[in-house]
């Protein structure tokens, strides 16, 4: 087992071949031990040179009305009017609060994305 740390694209690239190299090895043997520290490193290295963002939340409001297989009728009841849904996804009314708190609860976004600037 010769690891080291990740610090260039080319040792990344490196990486990422011997994980796919040693991706089957079993558990508690040492390509499985060089397999469980490689894909520690691989993904701290991903994490600070390719950072995923929070979505944008009127994106994370469709895509989770998507996934529940709600429409826009069925979020009148938590966002109050239809209209008003209309308005908020048309990005016509900022989210509010009261409808920050309301879209957590009842669609399990997390605040951190729904507080966001759109």
């Amino acid at each position: 087992m010769n690891i080291k740390l990740i610090k260039t694209e080319e040792d990344y690239q490196l990486a990422l071949q011997r994980l796919e190299d040693i991706f089957d090895a079993e558990p508690d043997t040492q390509e499985g031990d060089e397999l469980e520290v490689l894909s520690f490193l691989i993904d701290s290295y991903e994490k600070e040179h390719f950072p995923i963002g929070a979505p944008d939340p009127i994106e994370a409001v469709k895509f989770r009305m998507e996934q529940l297989g709600i429409k826009q009728k069925d979020l009148a009841e938590v966002l109050g009017f239809k209209s008003r849904v209309s308005e908020v996804l048309n990005r016509k009314r900022k989210l509010t609060l009261e409808m920050i708190r309301s879209l957590h609860k009842t669609l399990n976004i997390p605040t951190n994305v729904l507080i966001q600037e759109y």
